[in-house]
């Protein structure tokens, strides 16, 4: 990493709970690309104010972690098809004072899913409904998947989300003879999340992750999380959140710098950031 300079770009993060991902990932592709750049994460005591300091002081890029998601967006100028078809943003860029806000978890998700080769007559349970629930549910919805309830006690925001994808939606976990398991079931809560209350409890019940084929947590932190270790010592195909992180990180880094990494580079940061 380059000496700090007068001439060095800054990118950040707001995040409630900040962990050192995006720092190291970010920071690794500007030392392998010769960037004179610099990546740091803060928690915001006012994210008003933390948005105006990315404009005035020339902050290139924001990324935006939960829960500011969908609070960003009376903060910023534009918003970029990606964060305004689902009203959440993880992304703000600044052109010259211009902040256009885009989402790039929408990306990751439906990338994962395609990588994976989830069949979309699969059943699904995701729960949550915050920001990255609705990139997930978008991502679910355009991917073809039909049979989803969206789990969230939270009425005020579970149902919406679930009627504006053509979804349905419950207050708990259906009752075991009522559906209480899915093919594929997903978890965009901060259940398991390190640093949270409940970072050791598991986001769905053993008897979901039993009978799912597809166990898929979008936490990031830690990669491997108490619902990802069950769905491993089941034998599941898992998704991470860790997976999740690279994919939008990447597609940050890109709008950020507009120089795309190769593979070999992108491997090499991924790497660097899991070993923390």
């Amino acid at each position: 990493m380059p000496i700090l300079n007068k001439d060095m770009t800054l990118c950040i993060s707001l995040s409630a709970r900040p962990s050192n991902n995006g720092t190291r990932f970010h920071n690794h592709l500007y030392e392998q690309l010769g960037l004179n750049w610099i990546y740091k994460a803060f928690a915001p005591t006012d994210l008003a104010q933390a948005i105006a300091g990315v404009r005035g002081l020339g902050i290139r890029g924001c990324a935006v972690s939960m829960p500011y998601k969908e609070d960003v967006i009376a903060l910023v100028d534009v918003m970029d098809p990606s964060a305004k078809a689902i009203d959440s943003v993880n992304t703000i860029v600044n052109d010259g004072g211009k902040l256009t806000a885009y989402n790039t978890d929408y990306t990751a998700i439906e990338q994962l899913l395609q990588r994976n080769a989830v069949p979309t007559n699969y059943s699904v349970l995701l729960k949550g409904s915050g920001g990255m629930a609705k990139a997930t549910a978008a991502a679910l919805r355009d991917a073809g998947f039909r049979d989803v309830t969206i789990v969230a006690r939270n009425a005020a925001s579970g149902k919406p989300l679930a009627d504006l994808y053509g979804f349905k939606w419950s207050a708990e976990l259906p009752a075991a003879d009522a559906g209480s398991t899915a093919d594929m079931i997903i978890n965009v809560t901060p259940v398991g999340m390190a640093g949270g209350p409940d970072a050791d409890s598991l986001s769905f019940p053993p008897e979901a992750v039993d009978a799912a084929k597809v166990v898929f947590d979008v936490v990031a932190l830690p990669a491997e999380t108490p619902l990802v270790k069950a769905a491993r010592a089941a034998g599941k195909t898992v998704i991470t959140g860790a997976e999740v992180a690279t994919i939008q990180a990447l597609e940050q880094f890109v709008l950020y710098t507009g120089v795309r990494p190769t593979d070999e580079q992108v491997r090499a940061a991924e790497d660097f950031m899991r070993a923390q």
